[in-house]
């Protein structure tokens, strides 16, 4: 294992801002608003923010303040953060980012879930926190080689905390990350002592025809409606699910393009009409920059490639791991999809938030993570 520092040359830097100043507009049709995808005023808007005003150096600085590591498994290197309690008896606890999130999501949950006692909580409640950059993300990427799915990734997740010396630990994850995470308990369920997922990614559709008699008829009737949202806004991964090679010279070729493709999901829709907290626009565009820098948007699209190749309808039975699943405001998981593949033992639903709960209600998150874990 290696430290591991961000250190971005300044002509990178230079080329993204001349690549934002020329950006080729592609026009809109009049009073569409966000009906035929993100708006160009908005995407302009931001883009101006982006060239001009968003500081990079500030926020490698945050960043780097944190300690981070390398390491390689299974052939395919993994960047991790790795920050330490000053608690002695704080659990280990791993989390997991989704698309197109980076590690740098979670600065705001750090601080409270290792250090509770200084963020007005109970030292009790303190974690030891491992948060990898999920492979082809951010400083993990590219991948080399086909076959890093959620299983395998959950492998190296295993094979990572047994690296760092840790016998027991939690697992939580959103996203994406809330597909690796319950993985992990399957794959050691010696190891895993619960698991605890926000914006579940596999819970709000059914996908056989088993799964409907498993529901009450007010969760059947969210369930046709989460599949005509899903039918609204899936364009984005049906691509990436099917041909991301396609679409990853267009990322890796123009920002405005990147950040437009990442709005899909960081803003999902109108945020005009949203009831979701708005995510900072400093914090999308630390990501975006961040991937944009390790030119890892189209190896970070091929995650959807390879969970589509396992079959997105699949559920694999329980661990036995208690899991915990908070949902956040718009988030569309129904509890009894959920316990098909995870034994649930702990179900929370807030009015606040959003998909990217550790941006949008990070409080609240800590909250319930601390909860969770406390009972076990």
């Amino acid at each position: 294992m290696e430290p591991f520092r961000i250190e971005v040359p300044r002509e990178d830097l230079d080329d993204l801002r001349h690549r934002l100043a020329h950006t080729r507009w592609p026009g809109e049709l009049p009073h569409v608003g966000w009906t035929y995808g993100v708006n160009q005023t908005y995407l302009a808007d931001l883009v101006a923010h982006w060239q001009n005003d968003f500081d990079w150096r500030a926020e490698e600085a945050r960043l780097n303040a944190l300690p981070q590591f390398t390491t390689t498994i299974d052939g395919q290197r993994i960047h991790f953060l790795h920050v330490r309690s000053p608690e002695p008896g704080a659990t280990p606890l791993i989390i997991t980012h989704g698309w197109p999130s980076t590690v740098a999501d979670f600065r705001h949950v750090l601080g409270p879930l290792t250090d509770p006692r200084a963020h007005g909580g109970d030292p009790a409640d303190a974690f030891h926190v491992v948060a990898p950059s999920v492979p082809g993300f951010a400083f993990s990427g590219p991948t080399t080689e086909p076959g890093w799915n959620t299983r395998r990734t959950a492998r190296a997740w295993a094979e990572l905390m047994r690296r760092l010396g840790y016998e027991r630990y939690g697992a939580q994850g959103g996203d994406f990350g809330s597909i690796v995470s319950p993985e992990l308990g399957r794959i050691a369920p010696e190891a895993v002592i619960g698991v605890h997922v926000n914006a579940v990614a596999n819970a709000g559709v059914p996908t056989a025809p088993g799964d409907t008699e498993r529901l009450s008829e007010e969760d059947r009737k969210r369930a046709e409606e989460n599949r005509a949202w899903w039918y609204a806004h899936s364009g984005y991964a049906t691509q990436m699910a099917t041909r991301p090679q396609t679409l990853a010279y267009a990322l890796n070729d123009s920002p405005a393009g990147q950040l437009a493709w990442n709005l899909e999901w960081f803003v999902g829709w109108d945020p005009t009409t949203t009831d979701q907290t708005p995510v900072d626009r400093d914090a999308i565009l630390t990501n975006v920059t961040i991937f944009w820098l390790t030119g890892t948007a189209g190896s970070a699209a091929r995650l959807y490639r390879e969970a589509a190749r396992d079959g997105w309808g699949e559920r694999p039975a329980p661990s036995g791991v208690p899991t915990a699943v908070a949902n956040f405001r718009g988030d569309h998981a129904l509890r009894g999809l959920a316990a098909l593949s995870n034994t649930v033992t702990r179900w929370s639903e807030y009015d606040t938030g959003g998909h990217f709960a550790s941006l949008q209600a990070p409080d609240v998150l800590v909250r319930d993570i601390r909860e969770f874990f406390r009972e076990l």
